[in-house]
C-alpha cells in the first residue's frame, strides 16, 4: 500500500505541472486556455476532436493525463486494502459503525477538497504566491496528504499475522476461550495483553520469537516450545500460501450468485456516481450557467464556463459533506428498516434528485440535489462491504432450494471479495469513458450526463431488490 501512496503523490505533483514539464520537453511556450478549462475539455470526449488540432501541449496534455490516471486508480486501489483491514480487525458487531466512520471521513475530506476548487485563488496572495489556481489547490492538497499519511503511518504499531497465528497455535490445546486481542490488532509498543478465558497472557517479541509468560497464578498451564511453535507456524504459513492462490482465482471466477448480484448492483450504482464526479461541473458550466468551454479565452461564454465550474465545486462539495451526515446515521437507519430498505431506497432517492436536477437546470438545483448524490455515495461505501462482510460472518453465500441459508457454502477470502467488489469501480469507469461522449453528442447537452446517472441508479435499484440480505 505505501507504493500507492507514492503513486498518489507523484500524481498530485504531475497534474498541476504537466504544462510546465511539456514546455520542458519541447512543447510550444504560447498562451494556452486556463488549466480546469482543458482538463474538463479532455473529461468531454467531444471536445477534443475539436480543441487537439489547435494544441501545441502535446508533452503537457501527456504528463497531466497520467497524473489524474494516478490519483484515481490510487485513490482507489487504496480503499481495498484499508477497507479489509478495518473490516478483519473490527468485531462483527461494529462492521456497520466502522464502515460508516470510514464514509464519514471519506465525505470529510471530499467536501473540503471541492470546497478549495469552488475558490478562485487567483485572487488571493496564496494562489499567486503559489503560482495561479490549479497550483495552489494542489500544492495545499499535497501538504494535506502527506501529513494526513505521516500520521496514518506512526499512530499506532499492529501486531503481525504471525504473531497472532503463534498465540492461537499455542492456546489450541488448552481448556480455556479462543484468544481475544482487546485492541483490534494494535499494540501500543512491545507488549500486547490478551485474554484467554480466565487468566491474561503477555506477549513480547524477541528477536522474531514469541515469548509467552503467563501469571503466576495459573501454574497448571505448562509454557511451550519455542522453536516447536514456530515449526507449526512455517508449515501453516506455507499451507496457507498453496491455498490461498488457488482459492485466490477460483473464487474470482466461480463466485455465487449472492455476491455476483452484488457485483452488479455495485457497478450500476458506479457508473450513476461516476457520471456526476466527473462530468458534472461540465454540466453546471453549460447548462446552468450557459457557457463554453470552446470559446476563446476572456470572452463573455468562457469566463461563464468557468464560472459554471467553480459553482459545481461547492455542489460537489455539498454532496461530500451529506455523505458524511447520511453515514453517520446509516446504521441506525439498518436496525430499524433493514438492510434492503436502506440500500434501494437509497439508490431511488438519488435517483430522484438526479431526475429533478436535469428537468430544473437551475444554481438553486444544483446545491439542493447534490445532497442526493451525498446518500448514493455513503451507500456505495457502507451497504456492499456490510452484507460481504455479513457473509463472511455467518459462513453464508447462498441459499437452498426451500430459500434456507446453507452454512459453509465455500471457502473464501473476505479481502478478496471486499477488492472484487471494489474493482466494479473501474469497469464503471472503463464504460463511461466509452460511451459517455457519444450520449452527450446524439443528445446535444451535457444535461444527458445527469439524465443517465438517474437511470443507471435506478438500474442498480432495480438490482438491490435481488440481493441476498439474510438477516441483515
Amino acid at each position: 500500500m505505501e507504493d500507492h501512496y507514492e503513486d498518489h503523490v507523484n500524481g498530485l505533483l504531475l497534474v498541476p505541472n504537466g504544462e510546465a514539464l511539456g514546455n520542458w520537453f519541447g512543447d510550444g511556450s504560447t498562451e494556452s486556455e486556463d488549466s480546469f478549462t482543458e482538463i474538463n475539455n479532455w473529461k468531454n470526449i467531444t471536445h477534443i476532436n475539436k480543441t487537439s488540432t489547435k494544441s501545441s501541449h502535446s508533452w503537457g496534455i501527456l504528463f497531466t493525463i497520467l497524473g489524474t490516471v494516478l490519483l484515481d486508480f490510487d485513490a482507489d486501489a487504496c480503499q481495498s486494502p484499508a477497507r479489509a483491514y478495518l473490516l478483519d480487525v473490527c468485531l462483527p458487531e461494529d462492521h456497520a459503525k466502522g464502515l460508516s466512520t470510514f464514509t464519514v471521513m471519506a465525505g470529510l475530506g471530499g467536501f473540503f477538497g471541492y470546497s478549495m476548487g469552488g475558490l478562485n485563488w487567483d485572487e488571493t496572495e496564496i494562489g499567486r504566491r503559489l503560482g495561479g489556481h490549479v497550483k495552489a489547490v494542489f500544492s495545499i492538497i499535497t501538504i494535506i496528504f502527506v501529513t494526513c499519511v505521516a500520521f496514518t503511518i506512526t499512530s499506532f504499531a499492529e501486531i503481525p499475522l504471525w504473531v497472532l497465528a503463534t498465540v492461537d497455535s499455542s492456546n489450541s490445546g488448552a481448556d480455556t476461550l479462543p484468544v481475544v486481542l482487546k485492541s483490534y490488532g494494535a499494540c501500543e509498543g512491545g507488549d500486547e495483553q490478551v485474554t484467554t478465558g480466565e487468566q491474561p497472557t503477555s506477549i513480547t517479541l524477541i528477536d522474531g520469537l514469541v515469548d509467552e509468560t503467563r501469571f503466576i497464578e495459573n501454574p497448571e498451564v505448562i509454557k511451550e516450545s519455542l522453536s516447536s511453535r514456530n515449526d507449526d507456524l512455517v508449515h501453516t504459513k506455507n499451507k496457507l500460501e498453496v491455498e490461498s492462490l488457488s482459492h485466490y482465482l477460483l473464487s474470482i471466477v466461480y463466485m455465487p450468485l449472492s455476491l455476483r448480484m452484488i457485483c452488479v448492483t455495485n457497478l450500476f450504482c458506479w457508473m450513476a456516481h461516476v457520471c456526476y464526479s466527473l462530468y458534472f461541473t461540465d454540466f453546471v458550466g453549460e447548462a446552468v450557467f450557459n457557457g463554453d468551454p470552446r470559446a476563446t479565452t476572456g470572452t463573455d461564454l468562457q469566463l461563464r464556463y468557468e464560472e459554471g465550474v467553480r459553482f459545481g465545486c461547492w455542489g460537489m462539495a455539498m454532496y461530500s459533506l451529506s455523505c458524511s451526515f447520511y453515514s453517520l446515521i446509516i446504521e441506525k437507519l439498518i436496525q430499524r428498516f433493514k438492510a434492503k430498505s436502506v440500500y434501494v431506497g437509497g439508490l431511488i432517492f438519488y435517483c430522484t434528485g438526479m431526475a429533478l436536477m436535469a428537468l430544473t437546470r437551475a444554481k438553486l438545483s444544483v446545491l439542493v440535489f447534490s445532497w442526493t448524490a451525498g446518500i448514493m455515495y455513503s451507500t456505495l461505501f457502507t451497504m456492499p462491504y456490510l452484507l460481504v462482510a455479513h457473509y463472511h460472518n455467518v459462513s453464508t453465500f447462498e441459499l437452498d432450494e426451500n430459500g434456507v441459508p446453507k452454512l459453509g457454502s465455500g471457502l473464501r477470502g473476505l479481502g478478496t471479495d471486499i477488492a472484487i467488489i471494489s474493482s466494479m469501480v473501474f469497469l464503471a469507469q472503463f464504460i463511461l469513458s466509452l460511451c459517455m461522449g457519444t450520449i452527450i453528442k446524439i443528445s446535444g447537452t451535457t444535461t444527458a450526463v445527469i439524465s443517465t446517472a438517474s437511470f443507471l441508479s435506478f438500474c442498480g435499484a432495480l438490482s438491490a431488490t435481488k440481493i441476498m440480505y439474510l438477516d441483515l
